[in-house]
């Protein structure tokens, strides 16, 4: 399988529709940036939450997700599954953060998404991170929207381990919800890795992005 390597990352941007998106969708690779990247600057807009238990669970757990990283989270007070509702201020919000900063990856969720919300964010990411590799994540959840991903993040030994005890540590309103277990994330983090010859690993889907062939 050919690897492709984008260089030593400073800033990533991230979007996400509800707390918890990102610890899901890409909690591993948060990891594996912030460890190998002291000074990670993060710079992440979450469209639902803000004044809720959820928000204090989103802050608490991306401080652990991104240990050591210079993070900048903006939690907004969308309606939970109303976000296309609020097109403009959701389409505001993405510019600002890509305004904001010099981010060289940007997370989004992805187009096929089956959650509105989600959605939402899939289109907009690629409007106003014109010129950036924007990767989307997959989210683990009740609807059977499971993607067939291109792109593997094969995940440091441990490391799947450790993602699934910080999200049951950090989101515990999420511990009703039957799927949300230590067993379902590792699951899919395994059958990822089947796929890219890797214990474990994150995929994301990629819609565009321009390749340079170097050596002889």
């Amino acid at each position: 399988m050919i690897g492709f390597d984008t260089g030593a990352i400073t800033e990533v941007a991230l979007l996400a529709a509800h707390c918890d998106d990102l610890a899901i969708g890409m909690g591993g690779t948060l990891l594996t940036l912030a460890q190998a990247r002291p000074g990670l600057r993060v710079r992440a807009l979450v469209l639902t939450g803000a004044g809720t238990e959820r928000a204090e669970e989103e802050h608490a757990a991306l401080e652990s997700f991104c240990p050591g990283a210079e993070l900048d989270l903006t939690i907004l007070d969308i309606p939970d599954g109303h976000a296309p509702a609020h097109w403009a201020r959701a389409k505001q919000a993405v510019a600002a953060l890509a305004r904001a900063g010099a981010a060289q990856v940007v997370f989004a969720p992805h187009r096929g998404d089956a959650h509105q919300d989600h959605r939402l964010l899939a289109e907009l990411a690629p409007t106003e991170f014109r010129d950036h590799l924007v990767l989307g994540y997959e989210i683990l959840k009740w609807e059977n929207d499971t993607p067939q991903p291109a792109v593997f993040h094969p995940l440091a030994e441990g490391l799947a381990e450790t993602k699934a005890a910080l999200l049951l540590k950090h989101y515990p309103s999420q511990h009703n919800r039957d799927w949300f277990d230590e067993q379902s994330f590792l699951a899919l983090s395994r059958l990822r890795g089947v796929q890219c010859r890797a214990r474990h690993a994150e995929a994301f889907l990629l819609e565009k992005a321009v390749i340079t062939f170097g050596g002889a």
